[in-house]
């Protein structure tokens, strides 16, 4: 049975090695990232640098394949959604999130997740699948091929920020997502400032330092409490990178690579972590990390068995931050008429494991 390779997954290093054992120059590989993934072509004869003889032999055993897209939902403050299909049966959703000068694309690196973080909804369908490298970049291929017939919006319609913050643990994707972003900051590729490409994490140690010495892009850490007691609930990872182990991690990311600081996230949930009390434990918490602090408020889904702080609780704690020398912003709600805002994203996942279903069950008891 012939293999057929799709092209999309790999970066050029990837494409290099692909080429030399198909004895073509190295510089292929820079005319197929240019072709596919700054100009968006899939057909192999509208690569007009290319050989006649070397386009007819990709045909024979190589693709450009992007996922399938399900169906687009457009939110009324301009935001998409789309559900992606993958092999398997299942789905992924990917959120394109526009202002008047900036568009950010939030990307999914796996099918559910495992992580189980309690206030976030992929976490309560459980794990199916890591996607391929191909599902990952296809989702910022697919985003802006889509987006070139938007030509009505009063809003960006061009992506300038990647963040993956969809469905799924990066980092528990390491090799796959590492050749996205390999892809995405590639000058002939999307061309992305490392600031403008985003990896959030719930903290895992050891991938974390892998990702400063390997990968050249801006981190978040989904921090949500100041204390090993809370955050051992809402982060169940804490319990094996507590707090002194993820920010000793943080310091080190942000000096092997000269980076500015990382964004810490913060879901702000009524009565769980939003007090003045929490605050006052966090700015002594991250006293020597450099960073800011991203309040996110609560996005409800059913059986959450968690509230959204009030505004004036929000307020507050920001405030105390901020009077702490700390740039604190707080996350405007995107896209939740169409469950695209933080924390909502599930799509069509195979809950194989029942988590969702328990835990309604237990909460109904």
């Amino acid at each position: 049975m012939q293999v057929v390779t799709n092209l999309l997954g790999m970066d050029r290093a990837s494409l290099q090695s692909f080429f030399k054992a198909r004895g073509e120059p190295a510089y292929r590989a820079i005319q197929l990232i240019k072709w596919i993934h700054n100009r968006g072509i899939a057909d192999f004869n509208l690569m007009t640098d290319i050989s006649k003889a070397l386009r007819t032999s990709l045909q024979t055993d190589c693709v450009i394949q992007p996922p399938e897209v399900k169906s687009e939902h457009v939110a009324s403050d301009g935001t998409r959604k789309w559900l992606i299909a993958v092999p398997g049966g299942s789905s992924i959703e990917t959120v394109f999130i526009p202002e008047k000068k900036r568009g950010t694309l939030c990307i999914s690196s796996q099918v559910g997740c495992a992580l189980n973080c309690t206030f976030c909804s992929t976490g309560r369908q459980g794990f199916q699948r890591n996607l391929t490298a191909a599902e990952i970049i296809g989702q910022l291929w697919v985003a802006r091929d889509r987006l070139r017939d938007v030509t009505d919006s009063p809003l960006c319609t061009k992506i300038t920020n990647v963040v993956m913050m969809g469905m799924g643990e990066p980092l528990l994707n390491f090799e796959a997502v590492a050749t996205a972003l390999s892809i995405m900051r590639d000058e002939h590729g999307y061309e992305l400032p490392r600031r403008r490409v985003t990896v959030s994490t719930s903290g895992l140690v050891p991938a974390m330092d892998r990702l400063a010495a390997e990968c050249d892009v801006s981190l978040a850490v989904s921090l949500h409490a100041p204390m090993d007691e809370l955050r051992d609930v809402i982060v169940p990872i804490n319990k094996k990178y507590p707090l002194t182990e993820l920010l000793a991690a943080c310091k080190r990311y942000v000096a092997s690579n000269k980076r500015y600081f990382i964004t810490m996230e913060y879901v702000m949930l009524k009565g769980v972590n939003d007090s003045l009390a929490h605050a006052k434990k966090l700015a002594a918490l991250l006293r020597d990390v450099p960073c800011k602090v991203n309040l996110i408020p609560f996005n409800p889904f059913p059986n959450s068995g968690y509230e959204c702080s009030d505004e004036e609780a929000i307020l507050d704690f920001s405030n105390l931050l901020s009077d702490n020398d700390y740039v604190c912003t707080t996350r405007k709600t995107r896209g939740d008429d169409i469950d695209a805002a933080c924390g909502q994203l599930v799509g069509n996942v195979l809950d194989r494991t029942k988590r969702s279903q328990r835990l309604g069950t237990r909460q109904q008891e």
